[in-house]
């Protein structure tokens, strides 16, 4: 299949949330690398928990790699952060053209040991926050006369193949692959809803696992991963056609570059990976264009 460009995103003002490490920041600097503005959001500018990376040093290696960023501090699991945020991003780059719903941060326990403070916490970050955030960012681009929503999904939204594996019966991902489950679903459904506003509502997942330093501790160490440049260059394919041409896909990290036949880019955009390549421990469910039946 023939290669296709690398789109460009000057011009553009995006937002990104989780934008601290991991797939988040790695998304961060693609956009940038095309050219976007990119504002990143996570919970603070500098602490961590236990995990390395903050959002003053996304912004520093985006701004040392030539591209343009801003830092803005919000907690998702606050209500009046997660309703300031979109206003707050748009007031401090000038406006937004894309939204990638990113953020969150993986407590995993079996149903029948699970607290009701780990019900909500994944609850808010991973189904209320895109929810409360896309409602905020849809008339900005309603304004704009276009948009994009891209939201990070997880492979665990596919079902368990039978026999069921260890991970399935013990990993304690139940609740979490649900609420992806569902972010698949709202994503398809309001890609319906704002195709007349031409604004383009997509899901990027990983197709196996990427060991961010949030998630790692959660994968087998038998369990194959992939480098993350696969999963920011198909969010970028992702956000920047007309609705009408791309819209309501559920996508996968390395199935999507294969079925589409684009190059993918290293994080500054300057040197180029070798192809993809759908991992043969993938979900035999995954549709690899992205196009549900």
């Amino acid at each position: 299949m023939p290669q296709v460009d690398a789109p460009s995103l000057k011009g553009r003002i995006a937002l990104v949330t989780g934008g601290s490490r991991g797939i988040g920041r790695a998304i961060a600097q693609r956009f940038a690398s095309a050219g976007a503005t990119v504002v990143v959001t996570a919970r603070s500018l500098d602490t961590t928990k236990s995990e390395p990376g903050t959002l003053r040093e996304s912004v520093e290696l985006i701004e040392k790699a030539g591209g343009r960023a801003f830092a803005l501090a919000a907690d998702l699991e606050d209500a009046r952060d997660r309703e300031a945020l979109v206003a707050r991003a748009a007031a401090l780059a000038g406006g937004l053209d894309i939204l990638v719903n990113n953020a969150g941060y993986a407590e995993y326990a079996t149903i029948a040991e699970m607290s009701d403070a780990t019900y909500d916490r994944t609850m808010d970050h991973y189904l209320r926050a895109p929810f409360v955030l896309s409602r905020a960012a849809i008339p900005l681009m309603k304004a704009r006369g276009a948009g994009w929503i891209v939201n990070v999904g997880s492979v665990t939204a596919q079902p368990p193949v039978k026999p069921y594996g260890w991970f399935d019966a013990n990993g304690g991902s139940t609740l979490y692959a649900a609420v992806k489950a569902a972010l698949d679903r709202f994503t398809q459904g309001l890609a319906a809803e704002c195709l007349a506003s031409n604004i383009a509502v997509n899901l990027i997942a990983p197709s196996t696992a990427i060991a961010t330093p949030g998630a790692s501790r959660y994968i087998p160490d038998d369990y194959p991963t992939e480098r993350v440049e696969y999963l920011a260059e198909s969010a970028l394919q992702l956000a920047y056609l007309a609705a009408a041409e791309r819209t309501g896909l559920v996508t996968h990290s390395m199935h999507f570059p294969a079925a589409l036949g684009f190059r993918v880019y290293e994080l500054d955009g300057r040197g180029v990976l070798p192809p993809a390549a759908a991992p043969a421990e993938s979900h035999p469910g995954i549709v690899p264009n992205g196009e549900w039946r």
